[in-house]
């Protein structure tokens, strides 16, 4: 299963550039996991989807890639939901909107920070590591938007979008299923993983500190956690994977302030016991530290 997570992992922030139309997705099965009551994380290539059906009908969280929309309607049908309502997107890249647009042509209505819109609508070019990705069509675009939180019923739950700032990207949103007591955190958590601080698109590793610590101060002993990637998660599983980000962020910080440059933290390895295990995949160490790097230096 850790092969087959660092695999999928890799090749769906690969494809956010854009090159997924080359990629062949005829492989992919959409897997259903038991979240909650009517709640569940469905998993395929790109990011962590999560579904919620009930007597309003399907809602979802994510849509990964354009070529498995059918598979994914196919497991929403399976799970008890029928053609998808609702689509929150956790934040722009590719591989967790490419499917807003066939979504948003069987009737879904699609909801988002502001800067989801932004980004998705004009062309974006990312440092490190490098890659473009041009404007999506309009019709992929969010269509209902917010700029700090939003909040909405559905299915007997109340659902509540907590726009976390700079930390994956300038755009993430916490989705927290409060009467179920789960939460989808996008790619603000990748369980296991270095995460992906896409600095290009204003992320920073103290904006992911800080959306795990929101997740934290919100959960309990029974709260599950859907991450961006990964496993489905608890909260000592989310405090395991910040006492990592935490350590490696002081460690940099600490660099930078006696003048180290970024080759130099980087020869210096202040992810060093996290390598093997973390340092897995598309996420390196070293372009984890460059990114870090980047985030914290003025």
């Amino acid at each position: 299963m850790r092969t087959t997570l660092i695999v999928g992992l890799a090749s769906s922030l690969v494809l956010s550039t854009g090159a997924w139309a080359q990629q062949d997705f005829s492989d992919v099965e959409i897997q259903t996991v038991d979240v909650a009551d009517g709640l569940y994380m469905l998993v395929g290539q790109g990011g962590n989807i999560g579904l919620s059906v009930g007597d309003d009908g399907a809602f979802i969280v994510d849509t990964q890639f354009a070529p498995l929309s059918e598979r994914i309607q196919a497991a929403v049908n399976a799970a008890g939901g029928g053609p998808v309502a609702f689509v929150v997107n956790t934040h722009w890249h590719g591989d967790h909107t490419g499917g807003n647009q066939n979504f948003r042509g069987g009737g879904a209505t699609v909801m988002a920070h502001d800067n989801v819109k932004a980004r998705m609508s004009t062309d974006q070019v990312r440092a490190l590591p490098a890659g473009e990705t041009p404007a999506s069509p309009a019709d992929a675009w969010p269509n209902i938007t917010y700029p700090g939180r939003m909040t909405f019923h559905w299915n007997g739950n109340t659902v509540n979008l907590i726009h976390v700032p700079n930390a994956h990207t300038d755009g993430d949103t916490l989705v927290h299923f409060t009467n179920l007591n789960a939460f989808h955190m996008g790619d603000t958590f990748f369980h296991g993983f270095f995460p992906f601080i896409d600095v290009s698109s204003d992320g920073s590793i103290d904006g992911l500190i800080a959306a795990g610590e929101e997740v934290l101060s919100r959960s309990d002993g029974g709260t599950m956690i859907i991450p961006g990637h990964g496993p489905l998660a608890t909260p000592d599983d989310l405090r395991d994977d910040l006492e990592v980000l935490r350590t490696v962020r002081e460690r940099i910080q600490s660099m930078i302030d006696q003048g180290m440059s970024e080759d130099d933290v980087v020869t210096a390895n202040p992810t060093a016991e996290w390598n093997d295990s973390y340092g897995v995949g598309f996420m390196n160490p070293e372009t984890f530290t460059r990114l870090a790097y980047r985030s914290l230096s003025p």
